[in-house]
């Protein structure tokens, strides 16, 4: 079994692809103590520590662990992506999110790990004109790594959500070949990098790629609620419908965090008007919000959103809520649970959560989708055991 370390570990998406893929986390720092305690709960012998990576001693940590430098198999990490995001209403250069990265490479020189994954939103190439993205490569090639960048589609690894990540690998004697993709799906990536650095699904047909996964798959077996109803442990009501949610229940006989957050009774009459893929456009124009009515048909096109089941989901963000996006269940009357965010970003059903409501929605839109993390580790697996990666060959074509 290979070794990781997870920093900006969040709740853990990272980190449980990566055990899945024949990793053991020794370690995972996150300044957020109600993610690191969803990191504790779900990966009991991994030492986690809530704070801010700046006050970390990444030498004390190296001893602490036992590790001479170049003993660690992978460093994993990316720095809070917000300062990055394309989405977000500002981009200050700043930002001090934006320098973070600074000190995950700190830990890069002190550890000297065989390899090493940054994964970070597409915005991150684009923020003052790619300078900061540049930064991050040199700091890496001058400790002597060689690097390597993709942006990965989320989908193409069988999640059931339009989600990319700008994903970084180095390593000391070559970079691992990024992961090809396992599922066929399409996107549109509106955003620098997205023409010549995503795979393209049509490039991979002769690999027989299989059926993306949708909204249904990763849904449909889970309890039919209304707006208010659930229980944090309950029993399935239904049997597993799909080969993601078999592989999501994973011999699971408790289903937690399913529970419906009680809506407004505006909103019951809004999603009257709201069929699947959806969205306010289809609301009459009286029952809109204030602000909304004044709105162009171009403008907000995800608010007030029902999933399309035979789809893929919109980006799970950081709150459930309709004003921001797609939040409503395709076929019931209500916003979507805890359990049924964290299966669109593919969490097994065992993870549990801590905190709050609003601290575990957080905590979902802000990881890595699991499976996405366990593409990227098995990639990383196969340069660890020296074996040739096919990924390596067809960035190299591309460039």
């Amino acid at each position: 079994m290979f070794t990781s370390i997870d920093l900006f570990c969040g709740a853990g998406g990272l980190t449980e692809g990566f055990s899945q893929a024949g990793f053991s986390c020794l370690f995972g720092n996150d300044h957020d103590p109600t993610a690191v305690a969803t990191f504790k709960r779900n990966h009991e012998n991994s030492h986690a520590v809530a704070a801010p990576i700046e006050d970390l001693d990444a030498s004390s940590i190296r001893r602490g662990l036992a590790l001479e430098p170049g003993e660690l198999d992978c460093l994993v990490g990316g720095c809070p992506c917000q300062g990055f995001s394309i989405n977000a209403p500002e981009r200050f250069l700043e930002d001090p999110r934006n320098h973070l990265f600074r000190d995950y490479v700190r830990f890069v020189d002190e550890f000297r790990p065989r390899t090493l994954v940054f994964e970070n939103v597409p915005g991150m190439l684009s923020l003052d004109g790619g300078k900061v993205f540049r930064e991050v490569c040199n700091s890496f090639m001058r400790l002597g790594y060689d690097v390597s960048y993709w942006i990965l589609y989320a989908p193409h690894y069988g999640v059931p959500q339009e989600r990319y990540r700008l994903i970084l690998l180095a390593g000391r004697d070559g970079a691992p070949g990024h992961p090809l993709p396992e599922f066929d799906a399409q996107g549109r990536a509106n955003f620098t990098g997205g023409r010549e650095l995503i795979y393209r699904a049509d490039n991979f047909r002769h690999f027989e790629l299989k059926p993306k996964n949708t909204v249904f798959d990763a849904l449909g077996d889970l309890p039919m609620l209304k707006s208010g109803e659930g229980n944090d442990e309950q029993r399935y009501t239904r049997k597993a419908h799909s080969k993601l949610a078999i592989e999501l229940r994973n011999g699971n006989k408790v289903l937690t965090h399913h529970v419906a957050p009680a809506i407004s009774q505006i909103n019951l009459e809004r999603l009257k008007h709201i069929k699947p893929g959806g969205s306010w456009r289809d609301i009459p124009h009286d029952l809109l919000p204030a602000g909304m009515q004044r709105a162009r048909r171009s403008d907000h096109t995800r608010r007030y959103g029902r999933l399309t089941p035979d789809g893929l989901s919109s980006t799970i963000m950081t709150k459930i809520d309709p004003h921001w996006g797609a939040a409503f269940h395709y076929e019931q009357d209500r916003t979507l649970t805890v359990r049924e965010a964290a299966r669109l970003q593919t969490f097994p059903d065992s993870y549990r959560f801590s905190g709050s409501r609003v601290d575990q929605y957080r905590q979902i839109g802000n990881a890595v989708p699991v499976l996405l993390a366990k593409a990227i580790g098995r990639a990383v697996t196969t340069k660890l055991e020296g074996r040739a990666a096919p990924g390596q060959l067809f960035e190299a074509a591309c460039r």
